[in-house]
């Protein structure tokens, strides 16, 4: 009974293991219920089937990346509005759109292309300082409420998404990874398939060598790629 665990995909291990510890609590076979061996394999397998399908980040990527795009938008929008009414003197409120554009200016210009905790400091400071009474009653007077009401809440929704991503980030980096945790289902697993092998001319071993040899060969069968149909001449 002979197989190289090691040329075996995830799920092929985790299906082998799988079988033969169903195998082992059938009933069948006594001399193996209850084995120190078979408890070790029953709990590295265990560990390594909560954890090898699971992605090696969060997968809020995709949502963070979207926030940040939409957030983006607004703060561009909003800071070109003003950049463009500042260059006009002669129209109504137009050293309110100078004031703020300023406030703008002084967290930068360019924050939708800073990295999303550089931008999300400085928007933050951006935000307090346009919540100020004086700088709300100058968004107000230049009918800006609703355009700085969505990018403050497009800031604060990409704020919490991106706290939660890092700490489901965090707490996957903190599990043990799915290479050390394969590696201990392997030993286990290799250990167990030997002492079977070794036992398998001693009455009441015969049998589970037999039943997980097939076990093992459909394993073996699995992991063996198709030849490629050859090219038409």
């Amino acid at each position: 009974m002979k197989i190289s665990l090691t040329k075996l995909s995830t799920k092929d291990l985790a299906t082998l293991a799988q079988r033969i510890i169903s195998s082992s609590q059938s009933g069948k076979y006594p001399v193996i219920t209850n084995h120190p061996l078979m408890t070790a394999l029953q709990t590295s397998y265990a560990e390594y089937d909560g954890v090898y399908t699971k992605q090696i980040y969060s997968g809020k990527g995709k949502d963070v990346a979207a926030l940040d795009r939409e957030r983006d938008i607004a703060y561009s929008s909003l800071k070109a509005f003003l950049n463009g009414y500042r260059k006009l003197p002669t129209a109504a409120n137009y050293q309110l759109a100078v004031d703020l554009y300023g406030i703008f200016k002084t967290f930068g210009l360019d924050l939708d292309r800073l990295s999303y905790s550089s931008q999300t400091a400085q928007m933050k400071k951006l935000v307090e300082t346009l919540e100020i009474s004086d700088n709300r009653q100058k968004t107000a007077n230049l009918s800006l409420d609703v355009a700085y009401e969505d990018m403050k809440a497009k800031q604060e929704a990409f704020e919490i998404l991106f706290a939660e991503q890092a700490k489901a980030n965090g707490d996957l980096r903190q599990m043990a990874s799915a290479s050390s945790i394969r590696r201990d289902l392997e030993k286990n697993l290799k250990s167990y398939i030997n002492l079977v092998t070794a036992m398998k001319d001693v009455p009441d071993w015969t049998l589970l060598y037999t039943d997980n040899n097939e076990l093992v060969k459909a394993a073996k069968n699995s992991s063996i790629v198709p030849p490629k149909p050859e090219k038409p001449s």
